[in-house]
């Protein structure tokens, strides 16, 4: 790397601290779970001698733990996490349905929104499914190639505008996690306009080999949808047949838990 290119990065970094830190905790987003100083330095961008300063800080929030040379996201974090309105509701009316469709159908279930390009995952219930799949409570996956992502991207209120973003991305294509995994915007917006005609996104091999995803959309109460109910399980085991009546009697569940949570209570 050349002084020029240097020069460039350093000065694409956020002057805050509070944008430092927010580029710290984001080294995290990739899925993983301790870093070292050097690797956080390096993925967030930020400076080896202020990433070490900003991380002490961090600690002392609760922010960040510390464990011996390495670093992981704090409870406090997740403490926060759990009180944001919009997920905290959504979360506590689809658990327990969630729980009931995974007795039923024994497969890895997601309920994911979209984080820009990438979905989040809000809940993954799954037993021994979930050791075998890549997704992971609280973490993000290209959203082109997950069926959750195929689903938001197609029919959520924001789908097109997460779109365009892929579509004006860094030109070295879409992010693929495996030989499957859709590469180029223009087939990738082949298969949303599928989506958007079925009402339902299937995906097989795009995120792990020899596994598949069917994902249906949750709705809110004002019918726009919020979520992405998703089933993964090996390839033989995703049948559209067996797993979509499912996936859909629990995506309108979900729809009247929020419902009945938009009611106003009568004292």
């Amino acid at each position: 790397m050349d002084l020029r290119e240097s020069d460039t990065e350093e000065t694409a970094l956020p002057n805050s601290v509070l944008g430092k830190a927010q580029l710290l905790l984001g080294a995290f987003e990739s899925g993983a779970v301790r870093l070292r100083l050097s690797e956080l330095s390096r993925r967030s961008g930020v400076p080896k001698a202020s990433a070490y300063r900003l991380a002490q800080e961090l600690v002392q929030w609760g922010l960040l733990d510390r464990h011996d040379e390495t670093y992981e996201l704090g409870m406090r974090l997740f403490q926060l996490g759990e009180r944001v309105p919009a997920s905290a509701v959504l979360r506590s009316a689809a658990r327990p349905l969630l729980t009931d469709l995974f007795a039923r159908t024994r497969a890895a279930i997601h309920l994911a929104v979209l984080d820009e390009t990438h979905v989040l995952f809000l809940e993954k219930i799954g037993g021994e499914a979930s050791v075998r799949t890549h997704s992971q409570l609280g973490g993000r996956l290209p959203a082109s190639c997950t069926a959750t992502g195929k689903l938001l991207l197609a029919l959520s209120p924001d789908g097109h505008r997460h779109v365009r973003h892929l579509a004006q991305g860094t030109g070295t294509g879409l992010a693929t996690l495996t030989e499957r995994s859709v590469v180029s915007t223009a087939a990738l917006g082949r298969q949303l306009a599928a989506v958007r005609r079925q009402g339902f996104a299937h995906e097989v091999g795009e995120v792990r080999a020899g596994f598949a995803s069917l994902a249906v959309p949750v709705a809110g109460p004002d019918g726009v949808v919020r979520a992405a109910l998703s089933a993964t399980a090996p390839v033989s085991e995703v049948s559209v047949e067996r797993l979509l009546p499912a996936l859909r009697s629990t995506a309108a569940a979900v729809t009247r838990g929020l419902t009945h949570s938009a009611q106003p209570r009568v004292r």
